[in-house]
């Protein structure tokens, strides 16, 4: 990845919403933000965020390019809330197929730690966030797993500048595009085979120019059923109603421009 500016990542991704889209609804949950436009996009709901922060009449009907600029916000219920309305825009079904060639007969049913175990098998991999699950990885690989609020084990994140240099795999959350970390991360983890993952992940190419070989998202299939589910305050099962897992690697993506189908998709 060349020197580029830290926000150029977060500019190109807002240059990808159409100006005249507006937003449907929003909804503000426990442990998810969601805004629907073109489908529904998902962003966590950031810990570090004011709880005493309100976005009445600031969201339903408002362009969608315009919420999607709060990515940018150092207050970070702002910054989700925007990344939330990208992936309206970014993750829909439609769109998946279209840009990233996703046929979702050969897309994933597990998480992607377990759908790489073998690739992982033996490596130095590490972890940004603690993603459910984690410790069945620890026989199989040298683990490091750094958070901000870090459980029995884990690294604290600044610990990301020691150890990501020395990786063969890094795994990074979403929520970095939040709290602005990711595009260090990033440089750090030049070494390495970088995975951008969690149901915050804009499935985007965009990423895949700046040093990111995997992105592992979600895309919302049953909008109604999903909604619902964060209406009640779900945290995971909407990972297996109304929501698909989706994995794209850079490489496939590279080969799927050189087809027809992408040329007309662009068309």
């Amino acid at each position: 990845m060349g020197e580029v500016s830290k926000w150029d990542i977060y500019d190109k991704l807002i240059a990808s919403i159409p100006d005249d889209l507006r937003i449907e609804a929003c909804l503000t949950g426990l442990s998810w933000f969601l805004v629907r436009s073109k489908g529904v996009g998902i962003a966590m709901t950031p810990p570090e965020g004011s709880r005493d922060y309100c976005f009445t009449g600031k969201i339903n009907g408002a362009p969608v390019k315009a919420v999607a600029q709060w990515v940018k916000s150092w207050n970070y219920f702002e910054a989700a809330m925007g990344l939330a309305a990208i992936n309206s825009v970014i993750n829909t079904p439609q769109r998946l197929e279209e840009t990233l060639a996703v046929k979702w007969e050969e897309q994933p049913s597990k998480d992607v730690f377990v759908q790489m175990r073998e690739q992982l098998r033996g490596k130095k991999v590490a972890v940004i966030g603690h993603f459910r699950d984690l410790e069945l990885l620890a026989p199989l690989c040298e683990l490091s797993i750094l958070e901000r609020r870090p459980q029995q084990g884990d690294y604290p994140d600044p610990a990301c500048e020691y150890i990501l240099p020395q990786q063969d795999f890094v795994f990074i959350t979403a929520t970095t595009l939040i709290n602005k970390t990711l595009p260090r991360l990033l440089e750090l983890s030049r070494n390495a085979f970088v995975v951008l993952a969690g149901p915050s992940t804009p499935l985007s190419p965009v990423l895949f120019e700046y040093g990111i070989d995997m992105l592992a998202g979600t895309a919302v299939v049953e909008q109604q059923t999903v909604w619902q589910l964060m209406q009640e305050g779900d945290r995971q099962k909407f990972f297996d109603t109304g929501a698909k897992m989706v994995q794209v690697a850079a490489k496939d993506y590279s080969i799927f421009r050189n087809t027809p189908e992408y040329r007309q998709a662009l068309a």
